[in-house]
């Protein structure tokens, strides 16, 4: 630690820290377009001068320049340094000066007007007149694909983008050539950049020269109402604002959440939104003589109830679907346990993960968090750029400490960071049977495509036996990691929400059930459902929804209050941004209403007694954003279990489209274009 007198008040840093952090440490407030605290420094802004004592008759850039740097006084006292002084003031006075030469006066059509850095900058520490009078630098706008729009004359080169997708995003896509008058950032052939994370650079740009493109020219900040919740487009569980005006979602925007997604967001989570507006169920639908019809609420209930009444319980299943709340599949959980079925589950076809196990035996076990104390990790199965992109780059700043080594097992692919190719399938297993050499804390990373396969079951097994037996699995560190794709599949299997004694799994329910209820269930081989009746609870018109014989109009994650538990166990309470469309109400509200017309009347009748009767039964529900402990128990046990024979078939990852993994994304038109372009296909709208 090292003392420092900022403005004359005296405290105790880390030495380490920046003249910068330790003045805010201090309660001053320092301005600054190229700093930013998780990237590196670039010293090139010069806005947050600051004057030394006894140092140089000059201000000192303070992002740039250490604590440790500092000399003491001549009597031993400690540094000092001021943030207020004339000499300051002077100094940023004359840097917003050069900085608005070439700056255009773009305010007013400006998307950044109202949460500009530079605007409220400029208003701070900016004078009230420009000596400048030569005409204003002109640069041309820069094409770099179809999220992020750019007017690269606002540019001020503070080059923050240029480091996020360097040294966070790990594609090496943006720079700056050129020098002086002609400095420009740019791709370089000026191709559409390819990093599922490039939508981040639109926070970090402190002006206007890279903004939103989908939501270009759409709202004003101050039109919009702000709503703190949860993404759902991958099991992450990163933290979000919705912007709302009115009923419809403008934009989303990531939240600061240190253990989960730090302060990125995925380009999917970020650019989603315009698929909540299109190809929505509004009203309740019956097939009649082949075609869907529209019909009121009591209608769809009447039909639903005179074919359940009619079929024995035995032939009655429901599945719930990747986006479902915890709430919602409670609720469907108790309606089938009232109709004396035991036919429900919440995973993928196949899939080997038993939640009677033990919670450990599912969850990714170290934390998100705790990804940055690892020194060994083995990826099994699993794309994490694809499945979980903002863990990805947690991974990627790992591994550029230099104190962790990664190794695949599964698809050779670009992680945007060096990796060791071990094999390609099961049989390669025998490979890292062995402790990490030097490796305290080693991990495995496993896909849930892994637990899908016909050999599923034997992989956890031995992968589990493994981790149990070389210690990479032990008390005071849990290595065993399962990486899941779906924001639901935790929260059900800790319902368990899976078959009972003697009831069918996914793949039999399409098959054999008579009546088999979706819940958003979207991410299913319809085509083996040849016959029987289906019920449709969801928000969008895909492909549960094209093979119901009954669509009852559910709400999108926006849309409801829900909550949702990540990959790693934690506990997460999304809120309601908005209403749904039309007729539509919210899943565990319409499956209440659907419990009285099948005469099972489930026991709550608003959300909140929903909410008390699921923390009765499963109180870590209640601990929201908290992991609750697991025990080894589950890895343990899933060491023991008799997994079967293990299969030759390559590891794959689980997720093909990054850009089409639910519903809601395949009913956007910019998370189409996104996909068309990763394929290397260019739509004509695209240029």
């Amino acid at each position: 630690m090292a003392k420092i007198k900022v403005d004359g008040t005296e405290i105790e840093v880390p030495d380490h820290y920046t003249l910068l952090q330790a003045a805010e440490e201090a309660g001053a407030e320092i301005p600054r377009f190229c700093f930013h605290e998780r990237l590196s420094i670039a010293g090139n802004c010069r806005m947050c001068l600051v004057e030394v004592k006894g140092g140089p008759p000059k201000p000192a850039a303070s992002c740039a320049m250490g604590v440790k740097d500092l000399r003491p006084g001549p009597n031993g006292e400690a540094p000092e340094i001021f943030t207020n002084t004339p000499m300051v003031k002077k100094a940023r006075e004359g840097v917003m000066e050069f900085l608005l030469i070439n700056h255009p006066l773009d305010c007013p059509i400006c998307d950044q007007g109202g949460e500009c850095d530079l605007q409220d900058q400029a208003m701070a520490f900016g004078m009230d007149a420009s000596r400048y009078q030569e005409n204003k630098r002109a640069v041309e706008d820069k094409y770099i694909g179809p999220l992020v729009k750019t007017i690269m004359t606002r540019c001020i080169h503070c080059t923050r983008c240029v480091r996020f997708t360097t040294e966070v995003a790990g594609v090496s896509e943006l720079g700056l050539l050129g020098r002086g008058e002609d400095a420009e950032i740019t791709t370089y052939l000026e191709q559409a950049m390819t990093s599922e994370l490039q939508g981040n650079v639109i926070d970090l740009c402190p002006v206007g020269a890279l903004t939103s493109k989908p939501y270009a020219f759409q709202a004003r900040p101050w039109e919009l109402t702000k709503t703190e919740t949860i993404d759902v487009m991958d099991a992450v569980g990163s933290a979000i604002r919705v912007d709302t005006r009115g009923a419809e979602v403008m934009r989303i925007m990531p939240r600061v959440n240190e253990a989960v997604n730090e302060e990125w967001i995925s380009d999917k989570t970020r650019f989603v939104w315009d698929g909540l507006r299109t190809q929505r169920l509004d009203r309740p639908y019956i097939r009649k003589n082949g075609k869907l019809t529209s019909a009121s609420w009591t209608e769809a209930f009447d039909v639903v109830a005179e074919k359940v009444k009619a079929t024995d319980p035995s032939k009655i299943g429901a599945i719930a679907g990747d986006l479902s709340s915890v709430e919602e599949i409670y609720a469907l959980r108790e309606l089938l346990g009232a109709m004396g079925s035991a036919n429900m589950d919440c995973r993928p076809e196949g899939s080997a993960l038993d939640p009677a196990l033990g919670r450990s035996s599912y969850l990714f076990n170290t934390t998100i968090e705790g990804i940055e104390d690892a020194d060994a990790i083995m990826l099994i199965g699993t794309n994490p750029r694809k499945e979980a992109a903002v863990l990805n780059s947690r991974i990627r700043k790992r591994w550029r400490t230099g104190e962790a080594r990664v190794a695949v097992l599964g698809e050779d692919v670009d992680l945007t960071y060096d990796t060791t190719h071990v094999g390609s399938g099961p049989d390669s297993l025998s490979v890292i049977d062995h402790k990490p050499k030097s490796a305290q804390n080693a991990m495995f990373i496993i896909g849930e495509a892994v637990a899908n396969r016909k050999d599923g079951a034997a992989v956890l097994q031995k992968l589990a036996d493994m981790a149990v037996r070389h210690g990479i699995a032990r008390d005071d560190w849990n290595g065993f990691n399962i990486l899941h794709t779906a924001a639901a599949r935790v929260g059900g299997l800790d319902l368990g929400f899976v078959p009972g004694e003697g009831g069918m799994a996914t793949g039999e329910m399409l098959e054999n059930a008579e009546v088999l209820f979706l819940l958003g269930a979207d991410e299913l081989d319809m085509m083996k459902r040849r016959s029987g009746f289906t019920v449709y609870i969801g928000s969008h018109g895909d492909v549960g929804a094209h093979h119901a014989d009954v669509i009852l109009p559910g709400a999108a994650y926006t849309e409801k209050s829900g909550t949702w538990v990540n990959t790693e166990g934690r506990v997460q309470m999304g809120a309601r941004a908005g209403f749904a469309p039309g007729e539509a109400r919210e899943d565990w509200a319409i499956l209440r209403a659907l419990s009285d017309a099948l005469g099972h009347k489930l026991p709550f009748d608003s959300l909140a007694q929903l909410r008390a009767a699921l923390y009765e039964a499963y109180p870590h529900f209640a601990e929201i954003d908290d992991v609750a402990e697991s025990d080894l128990s589950g890895v343990e046990g899933l060491a023991k279990r008799k997994g079967g024979r293990l299969t030759k078939a390559a590891f794959v990852s689980g997720v093909e489209d990054f850009y089409l993994t639910n519903p809601i994304a395949r009913a956007s038109a910019v998370m189409a274009e996104c996909s068309a372009r990763a394929k290397g296909v260019v739509l004509e709208a695209a240029e």
